[in-house]
């Protein structure tokens, strides 16, 4: 049978004492890993719903690794039974969702009633599950103008929803895109003819992704997920009448893991590395046994033309700023000849961040890996065609994802972007250069290794670090360092797209964007400080202090402080206030204002206070042009 992309193909199936796993989970510091190794499976709506139980049960406990997120759902159908799935699902891709459903068919009314349900929950963001019918796109106009109406009112109808979100609870709006329903009135013209369903729904999506940039919210491509699935499948007219579904029971777990890694977008949860197993993988064949000329690779090959698929894909996405790295049991001489030699090689070898190639088990390698490009395992991805490796690395390294691949390596690509390990919601240049940054820290590891003084190999790097207000041509990866960073992170405040635009403008705040590169390449945006004056004193606190966790041992650190000093004096300042917040991630930093000089002024379980005064402050020597 061929894959489908609503049985979660990529997922193993569940153990048979999946049910009674759950319930042996209880509220301990490790229940965040065992739920999150418990999500990786694929899942049925009874099975999510027991392990949403359990996550409601440990949350007390705290659900580290993953991220706490508060969702709140605005639907004008039926939804509670989609909800139930939705908690597995995000926990899948490192989130831990709370839900906050509002009664059935309250959208406008939820939204625009400031003491709602929904705006007093104090959420992250609000999902509007609305439909065709909802915005009243279900029935054929046969003029133009009523055609046109009908989408400009359905889009107004949504905006004023989302507006009053803002307004009300300064939650970021999830706005969906619709679905076409299957029905053609004027068959092959549908698309043809303006008032058709089919082409007043596509003509409302356009309009609906323009809504979410202007607006600065989050798009949940439904539409193409229905396309995928098939509408015949998606639509269910008995469910409709009977149940007010929107769509076929058998979909809930796929829609669920469709928004469950939008969220972990949200929260940069999404994976950053793609490691390729080689042969069997990328290409045919094993090259230590059938030598170069026995690979099958290449066209006129449907075996070979299936392998260049894999390579292909692996291309575009470090095109947009995934790097790529080889797990292989090989001599490394050998599989890197393959690289330099096989004229139908996509892959070049400078298109690989780190090449493992030996005799070691796979685990470990990936663990080199993830200690090179300085990334954690849960960044990584594993495609691997071995079933009995991708059993092991799954025991050894539950964090890292494995997809399950079918025998056929024709699937292999599809099943790899079917899974949704690298979802984004943003692009930017700085991201598509990614691939060639992380690479270069795997160069940089290898400089400090045959440097002895700390010093000295600050210096051979050349460092450049600029730092500058916070500004709209920087503004999404502000806002992604902002909701993605946990160990270098002071208080692990979260801010919104439409947040962090107010901040550029606010004369009672000082933000500060660090930006770093060296003789190897640009390091790109890597801190990030929000500073706020304390109304009627000369008190400027640090509400918000994040950084890259790859800039770590660069006294990157101190060259923020002193460039915050600088703005802070400049505005009147006489003292920095700082606090830390200590979570389950940011132990690191638990001295970070001490070390700067900071001097304690309380302390309590929820936090340290700090204060510097700037009148005795004076900037070091630091290794930055």
């Amino acid at each position: 049978m061929l894959p489908t992309i609503a049985t979660l193909p990529w997922l193993p199936a569940p153990p048979d004492d999946f049910t009674q796993r759950c319930r042996a989970l209880n509220a301990t510091d490790s229940a965040g890993a065992a739920i999150m190794a418990l999500a990786g499976f694929a899942l049925s709506p009874q099975q999510s719903v027991s392990l949403a139980r359990a996550i409601a049960r440990c949350r007390s406990a705290g659900l580290a690794p993953l991220s706490e997120f508060r969702l709140g759902i605005l639907a004008s159908s039926t939804f509670d039974l989609i909800a139930d799935c939705i908690p597995a699902a995000a926990a899948r891709h490192g989130v831990a969702a709370e839900i906050v459903s509002a009664p059935y068919d309250q959208v406008m009314q939820q939204a625009l009633d400031p003491q709602s349900q929904i705006n007093r929950a104090r959420l992250d963001a609000v999902l509007l599950a609305v439909d065709h019918r909802w915005l009243k796109l279900d029935r054929a106009a046969f003029d133009s103008e009523t055609a046109q109406a009908r989408v400009t009112d359905a889009l107004e109808r949504l905006r004023a929803a989302v507006e009053g979100l803002r307004e009300h609870s300064r939650a970021a709006a999830i706005l969906q895109t619709v679905p076409v329903p299957p029905q053609a009135l004027f068959g092959s013209y549908d698309r043809g003819w303006p008032g058709s369903v089919r082409a007043m729904i596509e003509t409302f999506n356009r309009d609906l992704v323009r809504l979410a940039a202007d607006t600065q919210n989050y798009v949940l491509d439904v539409a193409a997920l229905a396309e995928r699935v098939g509408t015949d499948r998606w639509f269910d007219p008995v469910h409709w009448a009977t149940y007010k579904l929107p769509f076929s029971g058998e979909c809930f777990p796929v829609y669920a893991d469709w928004l469950g890694r939008l969220l972990g977008a949200i929260r940069g949860k999404a994976r950053k590395c793609l490691v390729l197993d080689l042969d069997n993988t990328i290409w045919g064949g094993v090259i230590g046994d059938d030598g170069l000329d026995g690979l099958v690779l290449g066209q006129g090959s449907a075996l070979g033309e299936a392998h260049l698929s894999v390579q292909q894909c692996a291309l575009e996405l470090r095109a947009r700023g995934i790097v790529l790295a080889v797990c292989s049991k090989n001599d490394d001489t050998v599989a890197r000849s393959a690289f330099r030699e096989h004229p139908e090689m996509l892959l070049k070898e400078n298109d690989i961040g780190v090449f493992q190639a030996n005799w070691q088990d796979k685990p470990a390698n990936l663990e080199a890996i993830a200690k090179a490009l300085n990334i954690g395992l849960d960044a990584l991805v594993m495609l691997d065609d071995n079933p009995a490796e991708r059993a092991r690395i799954r025991a050894v390294l539950p964090m890292v994802a494995v997809p399950e691949l079918p025998r056929d390596p024709n699937w292999f690509a599809w099943t790899l972007m079917a899974a949704g390990y690298f979802e984004a919601v943003t692009f930017s240049p700085e991201d598509a250069g990614r691939a060639d940054s992380y690479a270069a820290d795997a160069q940089r590891a290898e400089v400090r290794a045959t440097v002895r003084d700390p010093g000295d190999y600050l210096a051979s790097l050349e460092m450049v670090l600029t730092c500058s207000p916070f500004d709209a041509q920087n503004r999404k990866r502000i806002v992604q360092l902002i909701n993605k960073t946990n160990q270098f992170n002071l208080t692990t405040k979260r801010y919104t797209e439409a947040e962090v635009t107010a901040m550029e403008d606010d004369a009672s705040l000082l933000t500060l964007q660090a930006r770093l590169a060296d003789k190897f390449g640009d390091l790109g945006m890597i801190g990030v400080i929000i500073a706020r004056a304390q109304a009627g004193t000369d008190i400027w606190e640090i509400d918000t202090w994040l950084m890259s966790c790859r800039v770590l041992g660069r006294r990157v650190e101190e060259a923020m402080l002193a460039s915050v000093v600088s703005a802070a004096r400049a505005r009147g300042a006489k003292r920095l206030a700082g606090v830390y917040r200590p979570t389950a991630k940011n132990a690191m930093v638990a001295d970070h204002f001490e070390k700067l000089g900071f001097a304690l002024t309380s302390a309590a379980p929820d936090g340290k206070h700090y204060v510097l005064s700037l009148d005795g402050y004076v900037a070091p020597e630091l290794p930055f042009a």
